[in-house]
C-alpha cells in the first residue's frame, strides 16, 4: 500500500480565479525521494500543502478529489492528526519559527508529540548536527540570518523522524556548502522525501523520481533517467549546467558606492562585519558570496543606506534601491499594481514594471495570493520602478525558476549597460557577474 496517494485533485484558493492544481494524481512509496520541478506559481507548494493537510484545512478554498496519507483521508484528518507522520519545511522559515531559542525550537515538535524527555535533547543535538547547526543551539532565533533560520527549521523537521518529509525550497537561503551537507543527510534518511526545488542540479542528483508541474497540471511523473531525457527535449533550462543570462562586457564609470573599514555588530555580539572595504562602479554587476552569517545582508544594507556603520565609512553618490531577502513580508497594499506604484505614484509606470518581471496579468491580485517566487519578482518590480542608480538586491533569485532567473540576470546586465550599478548578495553560484566578492574570510576577496 502506498504511503500517500493523490487522486484527481483539483484545488482553488479562496477568491482565486483559476485552480492552483488541476486533476493531479500520483502515489508515493516508502523511501522514495521525489523532486518536484516547475515554474513559479505552477502548483508545487500547493501540492506539498495538500500532502500536509494544510490544503484545504488551513487555506480554505475549493477542494475536489482525495488525498490520503498513511491511511488518513485529509478531508477528515486535520494537519495535527498527521503530526509525527508528516513534517514540512516551508519556503519562508521566518513564518515557521515559534520559539525564541534555537534548541527549544528544535525540541518543540518532539514535546508536542509526547517524546520521552530523555530522548528529546539527544535528538535535538543530532538534528542540529545533521544541518551543520550545532553552533546555533543557544542562539536566539530573532538574531539569526535567513540561512541560519532555515537550518533550524530543517533540524526541527528531522528531529521528529517523519515517514513523509515535505521540503519546499529547503536550501533557498543556505550557502552551497550547507546545502550540500543537508541534502547528503536527506539522501541517508530512510523516509519518503518530496523536494520542491529551483536549484535543480542538487534536486535531480538526489531524486529517484521527478515530477514536473506547469499551470497546475502534472506534465511529468517519471524515474530520474527518463525525466532527464524529457527535460532535455521539453524544458532544457531545468537541466544541470544550463546557462543563466548572457552577461556583458562592462564599461565602467565612476564609483557610486565606496565602503572603507566598515564595522557593524548586532547588539553586543561578534561583529557581523569587521573592517570591510568595497567599491561598486557604474556599469558593473557585483556579486557578494559567502556562507550563512558571513555578513552579506549587512554589507548590502550598509551599501543601500539602511544601516550606518559603527566604525568606518560608507559613501554613496547616487540614489539606491534595496530588495530584501523576503519582500513578501513588507507588502502594504492589497493589489500588486498598487504595491509597485507606491514608490512613484504612477500606475502606468507600475504596470510597465510588472510586465517587465512577467507579472502583468496579476496586477489586480493580492500580493499574498502570489507564490513565493512571484512575490520575489513583485519586490523586484517595486524596486525597479523607481529607477535607482544603484540596485542592491539580497537573494533576488530565491524561489525563482530557471527561465525567470535568466530574465532577471539579462535585465540586470541591461541596467548596468545603461550606466547603473548593481550589488547582488546571493548563494546562487550560477548567477552571472562582472565581479564576485567572497565574504567570510579575514577580508573580502575578489574571485
Amino acid at each position: 500500500m502506498a504511503l500517500a496517494s493523490v487522486d484527481d485533485l483539483t484545488y482553488t484558493y479562496a477568491e482565486a480565479a483559476a485552480p492552483a492544481l488541476r486533476d493531479v494524481s500520483l502515489e508515493l512509496e516508502d523511501g522514495e525521494v521525489v523532486a518536484v520541478l516547475g515554474p513559479s506559481g505552477s502548483g508545487k507548494s500547493t501540492l506539498l500543502r495538500a500532502l500536509a493537510g494544510l490544503v484545504p484545512h488551513f487555506h480554505g478554498g475549493r477542494f475536489r478529489g482525495r488525498v490520503t496519507v498513511a491511511g488518513l483521508d485529509t478531508r477528515r484528518a486535520r494537519p495535527a492528526d498527521l503530526a509525527g507522520t508528516v513534517a514540512t519545511v516551508f519556503q519562508d522559515p521566518e513564518d515557521q519559527v515559534v520559539m525564541a531559542r534555537v534548541e527549544n525550537e528544535v525540541a518543540f515538535g518532539l514535546e508536542n508529540l509526547g517524546t520521552p524527555p530523555a530522548e528529546i535533547w539527544p535528538r535535538v543535538r543530532g538534528a542540529l548536527d545533521a544541518v551543520a547547526g550545532a553552533h546555533l543551539a543557544t542562539r536566539r532565533t530573532a538574531e539569526l540570518s535567513g540561512g541560519e533560520l532555515q537550518r533550524v527549521c530543517l533540524a526541527a523537521a528531522l528531529a521528529v523522524r517523519p515517514r513523509l518529509l515535505l521540503l519546499d525550497e529547503p536550501t533557498s537561503q543556505l550557502d552551497p556548502d550547507a546545502a550540500e551537507h543537508f541534502l547528503e543527510r536527506v539522501e541517508d534518511l530512510r523516509t519518503t522525501v518530496v523536494l520542491a526545488e529551483q536549484r535543480t542540479t542538487r534536486a535531480l542528483a538526489l531524486a529517484s523520481r521527478v515530477l514536473f508541474l506547469e499551470g497546475g497540471r502534472l506534465l511529468l511523473d517519471s524515474p530520474r533517467v527518463q525525466a532527464l531525457e524529457w527535460l532535455a527535449l521539453h524544458r532544457p533550462a531545468y537541466l544541470p549546467g544550463a546557462s543563466v543570462g548572457n552577461g556583458h562586457v562592462p564599461h565602467l564609470g565612476e564609483t557610486v558606492c565606496r565602503v572603507r573599514g566598515a564595522v557593524y555588530a548586532y547588539g553586543a555580539g561578534r561583529p557581523a562585519l569587521d573592517g570591510v572595504d568595497l567599491d561598486v562602479r557604474r556599469g558593473e554587476v557585483v556579486v557578494l558570496e559567502g556562507p550563512n552569517g558571513s555578513g552579506k545582508t549587512t554589507l548590502a544594507k550598509l551599501a543601500a543606506g539602511l544601516l550606518q556603520p559603527h566604525a568606518g565609512t560608507v559613501e554613496r553618490t547616487v540614489r539606491a534601491g534595496y530588495l530584501s531577502q523576503d519582500p513578501g513580508r513588507y507588502v502594504v497594499r492589497e493589489r500588486a499594481l498598487d504595491e509597485v506604484a507606491l514608490a512613484v505614484h504612477d500606475r502606468g509606470r507600475a504596470q510597465v514594471a510588472l510586465d517587465l518581471v512577467g507579472l502583468g496579468p496579476f496586477a489586480e491580485r493580492h500580493p499574498r495570493d502570489l507564490s513565493s517566487g512571484e512575490r520575489e519578482r513583485l519586490g523586484l518590480a517595486a524596486v525597479a520602478v523607481a529607477e535607482p542608480e544603484l540596485l542592491v538586491l539580497d537573494e533576488p533569485t530565491r524561489g525563482i525558476d530557471p527561465h525567470r532567473k535568466a530574465e532577471i540576470a539579462d535585465w540586470l546586465f541591461g541596467q548596468a549597460a545603461q550606466g547603473r550599478a548593481a550589488l547582488v548578495a546571493t548563494h546562487d553560484r550560477s548567477f552571472p557577474a562582472d565581479r564576485r566578492i567572497a565574504l567570510g574570510k579575514e577580508a573580502p576577496v575578489a574571485v
